[in-house]
C-alpha cells in the first residue's frame, strides 16, 4: 500500500528528475558486466463543459484495486501493470483519451519510480500540446484535432517485461507513433537495444535483413509498398531503433507509422532470426 499511496502523490507533483538518463546507463552497464560473465542478468479525469471550460479533477487509484492489492500474500516480486491516470476531453471536434501506465512490484524502486515518472511525464506533454493546439485553432475559426494514447503489454513472463506505449495524433489524417520498455524483473534491468550486442555490428545486419524482407513482401503482394533510398529512407535502422523481446526471446524491431512505409501499411514490426544476430549478442540470457 505505501508504493500505490506514493503513486497517487506522485502524479500531483511528478518532476522528472535529471538523473534519469544517468540511472538508465547504469542500468545498461549492469547488464553488459553481467552478461559477459555470463550471469543472469486511477484516474485524473479531465471533463469540457458546454462552455468549453477545462477543469481537472482529483487522481484517484481504485479503491477495490488498492483493497485488492493490500489483500495479496507476498510470496515474492510480482509486478503488476496498471492504468493509473486518465486525461479525457469530448468537446465537438476535439478529442482527447490518454491513459497512463504505472509499474508496481519491481524490487528496484528507484528504476520503477523513475520509468513511472516518465510515462507520466508523456503524457502530460501530450496533453499540454492538445491543449496549446486546441487554443490555436479556436483563435483561427475552429477545426478538427484528435488524439489517443494507450499501452498494451507483450510480453510477461517470469523474467521479462515488455511495454508497448503508443500516440495517435488526428488531424485529417492520422499517425501513430510506438515507444517500448523491455525489463529484465529479476535483475530490474531496463534493457536497450546497444545492450545486447558487443559492438554497433548489428545495424548492417539488421538492416540487411529488413531490407530483403520488405522486398520479398512487394514481390509477392502488389498492394504491399515500403519505401526505398530514393523515397528519403535510409534503409538502416538506428542504433536505438524502437524494439522488444517476446516471450519466446526473439528480437523483434518496429517502425512507426510513416517511418519506413507510407501511412497505409501502419506501424512496422519484423520478427528478426537469431540465427542471423547470435554471433553479435552478448550473450543468450535474453535474445535465443
Amino acid at each position: 500500500m505505501k508504493r500505490l499511496n506514493k503513486l497517487k502523490k506522485d502524479y500531483s507533483e511528478v518532476e522528472i528528475p535529471s538523473e534519469l538518463e544517468s540511472v538508465v546507463k547504469s542500468s545498461i552497464q549492469q547488464a553488459k558486466t553481467s552478461r559477459t560473465k555470463r550471469g543472469p542478468l486511477k484516474k485524473w479525469s479531465i471533463g469540457v463543459a458546454a462552455a468549453a471550460a477545462l477543469f481537472i479533477g482529483s487522481i484517484n487509484i481504485s479503491p477495490s484495486f488498492a483493497q485488492a492489492m493490500a489483500n495479496v500474500p507476498v510470496l515474492g516480486s510480482i509486478v503488476d501493470v496498471f492504468t493509473v491516470q486518465q486525461l479525457t476531453v469530448d468537446e465537438n471536434t476535439y478529442q482527447a483519451n490518454l491513459n497512463t501506465p504505472a509499474v508496481i512490484g519491481l524490487d528496484d524502486e528507484r528504476l520503477e519510480s523513475l520509468l513511472n515518472e516518465k510515462y507520466i511525464k508523456e503524457n502530460k506533454a501530450l496533453f499540454g500540446q492538445f491543449e496549446q493546439d486546441v487554443e490555436e485553432m479556436k483563435q483561427k475559426g475552429d477545426g478538427h484535432l484528435g488524439v489517443e494514447s494507450g499501452y498494451e503489454i507483450l510480453t510477461d513472463t517470469d523474467q521479462l517485461l515488455a511495454i508497448a506505449r503508443y500516440e495517435v495524433n488526428t488531424v485529417g489524417s492520422s499517425s501513430t507513433t510506438m515507444k517500448y520498455d523491455t525489463i529484465d524483473k529479476q535483475n530490474s534491468i531496463l534493457i536497450t537495444l546497444p545492450s545486447l550486442f558487443k559492438d554497433d555490428a548489428y545495424v548492417d545486419v539488421i538492416s540487411s535483413y529488413i531490407v530483403q524482407e520488405m522486398q520479398k513482401q512487394m514481390a509477392a503482394d502488389e498492394n504491399i509498398v515500403y519505401f526505398s533510398s530514393e523515397d528519403g529512407w535510409l534503409e538502416k535502422i538506428t542504433l536505438d531503433q524502437n524494439f522488444y523481446i517476446t516471450s519466446n526471446h526473439k528480437l523483434v524491431i518496429s517502425f512507426d507509422k510513416y517511418e519506413a512505409a507510407p501511412g497505409s501499411m501502419g506501424i512496422l514490426t519484423f520478427e528478426i532470426p537469431t540465427a542471423i544476430i547470435r554471433e553479435l549478442l552478448v550473450s543468450d540470457t535474453y535474445i535465443n
